[in-house]
């Protein structure tokens, strides 16, 4: 059994590359027995289940592909798709976890989480992301056309990018206590977000940090957890 955890690959049609990179990577581990874990960020922006296009069949199909051969894929929401449901994971028999999840690999114990809300320095993403998240405004833009939504999307896109040229790194990364808080009772945390890939001991534990998917790198850097437990970061390529 192979435990594979990847986060932050921003697919979208505007990037080709990164769609192919995570192709490759499903049918690298076809054969593996892999349980693959993504924690977030999976696609640019998530307008809804609902939404249909040529670029995400070829994703959809892959993904079947790589069900039928005994494999098992789970997911996490992130602040680019936290509108993304189980009527998109059903399709090839993906498992939506909560925002938060214990896993447990050989006695060990894993949080997984997309690692935002640990960034709670950034007061004014955690005061958005509070209102952008309420359960009901999201029932009810669901409802609304999907074009209204795709512009809703590109807006928060654009001010994202935006607050980001304007706070500090310190800011937006993790805060020490909401790390050591995560940690109480677990051996490992395992998250993104934040696009430090890193091993990072915390009191005779580890915080493991995924790295997002660049095309002008062409490598993301993943995370393999073996069947005995050990995890090890892996530079896979992007062609």
């Amino acid at each position: 059994m192979t435990y594979l955890f990847i986060s932050d690959l921003h697919l979208s049609p505007e990037h080709p590359r990164l769609i192919r990179g995570f192709l490759d990577l499903l049918r690298h581990y076809q054969n593996k027995n892999t349980q693959l874990y993504i924690l977030g960020d999976w696609f640019n922006a998530w307008i809804g289940d609902d939404y249909t296009a040529p670029w995400l069949d070829e994703i959809i199909d892959a993904l079947k592909n790589f069900d039928a051969s005994g494999n098992q894929i789970y997911f996490q929401v992130g602040n680019r798709d936290f509108a993304l449901g189980q009527d998109f994971l059903k399709q090839f028999h993906g498992i939506l976890l909560p925002d938060i999840y214990t896993l447990e690999i050989a006695g060990q114990q894993y949080r997984l989480e997309h690692g935002d809300a640990l960034c709670t320095d950034d007061v004014a993403y955690q005061r958005f992301k509070k209102i952008i998240r309420n359960p009901y405004l999201v029932a009810f833009l669901k409802k609304t056309p999907l074009s209204f939504r795709q512009k809703l999307a590109n807006g928060f896109r654009k001010k994202s990018r935006e607050n980001k040229q304007q706070k500090s790194y310190e800011i937006m990364d993790v805060n020490d206590q909401a790390v050591i808080e995560a940690l109480e009772n677990i051996n490992y945390l395992i998250h993104g977000h934040t696009h430090r890939p890193e091993i990072h001991p915390v009191e005779n534990k580890l915080r493991i940090v995924l790295g997002d998917w660049r095309e002008q790198t062409s490598e993301a850097m993943i995370l393999e957890v073996d069947e005995y437990g050990q995890p090890h970061f892996i530079k896979w390529q992007i062609a």
